[in-house]
């Protein structure tokens, strides 16, 4: 399996940029997809998880200025972000990991055993 996030950039605060992330390999036939971020000096956190039948979910410091999606036709996962802040700027990464032997997706990254090299998303103020 390989990921391959597009889409990071620099903004000013209050702006908008959406990720793209191609995955390629993949033989799982149900997994959990994600978005996580990685801060200068900060733990990685998850901040949208998205799993093959549709559920999904955001972390709090997100919420309501995120969508993820994802279009089958391309296998890609996208992150549409709004609104974004200072304090949003980071690493972007996308990971993707199997939903067996659960059946349910988790924000915890030992969850994920694919990752992508990352996008830089900055936001000024």
């Amino acid at each position: 399996v390989q990921l391959a996030e597009s889409g990071g950039g620099s903004v000013q605060s209050g702006g908008s940029l959406k990720l793209s992330c191609i995955m390629s390999g993949i033989t799982y036939d149900s997994y959990c997809m994600a978005w996580f971020r990685q801060a200068p000096g900060k733990e990685r956190e998850a901040v949208a998880i998205l799993d093959t039948d549709g559920s999904f979910d955001y972390a709090d410091s997100m919420q309501g200025r995120l969508t993820i999606s994802q279009e089958n036709a391309q296998n890609s996962l996208h992150l549409q972000m709004t609104n974004l802040l200072p304090e949003d700027t980071a690493v972007y990464y996308c990971a993707m990991g199997a939903l067996f032997p659960f059946n349910y997706c988790s924000m915890s990254s030992s969850r994920y055993t694919y990752w992508g090299q990352g996008t830089q998303v900055t936001v000024s103020s």
